[in-house]
């Protein structure tokens, strides 16, 4: 049997993922759209209903490199959370996506108002960004790291 991913919604608790998305709003972005870029304000998230959106990270003299693809299913942004609530990559729309759009604000809130809530999407939110930050390494030691010195994790 297939694990689903961490960064799936479908591991949040049906109850805190229903409560989650009774504050959505579903949004459209065209193929080649920005929804971010590194040091942004995170003032929103997203999970994607369909289509396919690219995190990208700034490296300075190329051209961003592209450090994970994202699907259905899956949380786009985590910089929301925390403090000083600025995008610490960016974000764009590889082909047409539809998605839920949550403002980040009222997430927080219900997050603080409600501790069994917040804790089961604060440790969905970790295990998101324990991932994104693995395939950020592998990722940029793919592309710039001396052939053969790759991690073996």
């Amino acid at each position: 049997m297939r694990t689903r991913p961490a960064t799936q919604i479908s591991v949040l608790p049906l109850e805190y993922r229903a409560r989650l998305m009774e504050h959505a709003q579903e949004v459209n972005f065209a193929e080649g759209t920005r929804l971010f870029n590194e040091g942004g304000l995170a003032d929103r998230f997203w999970i994607v209903k369909s289509g396919v959106i690219t995190l990208d990270l700034h490296v300075p003299g190329r051209q961003a490199a592209v450090v994970e693809s994202l699907g259905s299913g899956e949380l786009v942004g985590w910089s929301w959370m925390a403090s000083p609530h600025r995008w610490h990559l960016g974000a764009e729309a590889m082909t047409p996506v539809r998605a839920y759009q949550f403002d980040a604000a009222t997430v927080r809130m219900l997050m603080d108002t409600d501790p069994a809530f917040g804790s089961a999407v604060g440790g969905w939110v970790v295990q998101v960004l324990a991932h994104r930050l693995q395939a950020a390494r592998t990722r940029l030691l793919d592309l710039y790291a001396p052939h053969g010195s790759g991690s073996t994790l």
